[in-house]
């Protein structure tokens, strides 16, 4: 078992104990601390991975 196998059996823990909203929350918080510590730079970079987490995490 690989790296990202075991990242992923982590994910689907997490979203079974928090919720999947819970973690899309948490999934927003980050990128906006990650745009605002890059000064917008890589914003549109921030936005697309957040909505491929949310996606595999099977959030909103």
């Amino acid at each position: 078992m690989g790296l990202l196998d075991d990242a992923k059996n982590k994910a689907e823990e997490l979203k079974d104990k928090i919720g999947g909203d819970k973690l899309s929350e948490g999934v927003d918080k980050a990128g906006d601390f990650a745009d605002e510590k890059t000064g917008g730079k890589f914003g549109d970079k921030i936005d697309q991975g957040q909505d491929i987490a949310k996606d595999k995490l099977g959030g909103e």
